[in-house]
């Protein structure tokens, strides 16, 4: 058996001599033999495909913990793995461009003209318990400047969801924040609003089952929408004719999405449909809510809802029904029959507001 020094090795694959030492140590990549009076390390050919692979992958930033994992697998599931990988890598790349952007308007002012057109949300709310749930354990809010809505589940569900809106409610109340700071507030209401159910869920824990909730709201900021999410509630933008889901499922079967392991259509009737990745109230490390700004436009029409609607309600009907109607109240009531029609299996919640111009006049800037 032909053996390589750790020099020539190294040079052949692409990895330094200290990241080979390195990952002898991890138990990562061992070498075939080491020289038990110098320690000197020796490798085989046949290591250097599995050595470039380590290579390539730290290249794509994969942690060390990750590449280990995928090393053990097959090729076609180590193929399925960095496919996962990278689209969550591009699901987060995407998150902090768009706070890129943010920051960088914030900072030059290149959204502001001479004058600002002045927005306003214009609004409407409503939730239904349907046909099949005993009770109601969704809340919902609309108000000046926020719209939320929460989804509990368990023995404590509904005060689950009332405390995590309950945390968003002084946003709604107190002067506007400050537009750099809008996600900071966000993201501190988030962190109280799960120790809130936590304690909760703690409370009125019965036989051992967890209770819990979801959370997606938007904070109006003059001319934007902060979002803020955790669960598999849901906001869309319906906007130019094209309807666009702005949140991102934090469940079992979206992940499986991703990963290239399910389609839309074996989603739709997957055992583990409901099982979530996020929520507040459970136990374990507190959840990373997703954040991010997104600029508003009048026009631009955005409803926030429980998987109550989207369970049932396809998002060909959610778009047709928000684009029929003009007035948000009748928008509200039509998505909310739409998934009663359907069985009405989950409550249901929905708000929906549209951005318009406001009636007072334009504000000078600078």
């Amino acid at each position: 058996m032909e053996l390589l020094t750790i020099g020539a090795f190294a040079k052949a694959s692409r990895l330094s001599p200290k990241a080979l030492r390195l990952y002898d140590e991890l138990e990562l990549l061992r070498p075939a033999r080491v020289d038990p009076d110098t320690g000197y390390r020796y490798y085989t050919l046949a290591q250097l495909e599995g050595a470039r692979l380590v290579a390539w992958l730290r290249r794509l930033g994969m942690p060390l913990a990750e590449i280990r994992a995928v090393c053990a697998l097959d090729a076609k599931g180590a193929a399925r793995e960095i496919r996962a990988y990278w689209a969550r890598v591009e699901a987060e790349t995407a998150v902090r461009r768009d706070l890129a952007a943010f920051l960088v308007d914030q900072l030059t002012g290149e959204s502001r003209g001479e004058h600002t057109i002045m927005l306003e949300l214009r609004y409407a709310a409503r939730s239904d318990r349907g046909h099949v749930r005993p009770a109601n354990q969704d809340t919902v809010y609309a108000g000046r400047r926020l719209l939320a809505v929460a989804d509990g589940w368990g023995p404590a569900g509904a005060p689950a969801s009332q405390a995590a809106v309950a945390a968003l409610r002084f946003l709604d109340e107190e002067e506007e924040p400050a537009a750099g700071s809008v996600l900071n507030l966000l993201e501190e209401a988030v962190h109280g609003g799960n120790e809130a159910v936590q304690d909760l869920a703690r409370a009125g824990a019965e036989g051992g089952e967890e209770s819990g909730t979801t959370l997606t709201a938007l904070l109006w900021t003059g001319s934007k929408l902060a979002l803020v999410h955790i669960g598999d509630s849901r906001a869309y933008l319906l906007r130019d004719g094209g309807l666009f889901r702005i949140t991102h499922d934090h469940s079992v079967v979206q992940s499986l999405i991703d990963e290239g392991r399910l389609s839309q259509e074996e989603a739709e009737s997957h055992p583990q449909r409901a099982l979530l990745l996020k929520a507040l109230g459970t136990s374990g490390a507190p959840p990373v809510p997703d954040l991010r700004v997104r600029e508003a436009r009048d026009g631009d029409r955005y409803l926030v809802c429980s998987d109550g609607l989207t369970r049932v309600v396809p998002d060909a009907l959610i778009k047709r029904l928000l684009a029929a109607e003009s007035d948000p109240e009748a928008v509200v009531g039509s998505l909310i029959g739409a998934a009663n029609a359907a069985g009405g299996p989950d409550n249901v919640s929905c708000v929906v507001a549209d951005v318009v111009r406001s009636a007072r006049p334009p504000v000078p800037v600078g």
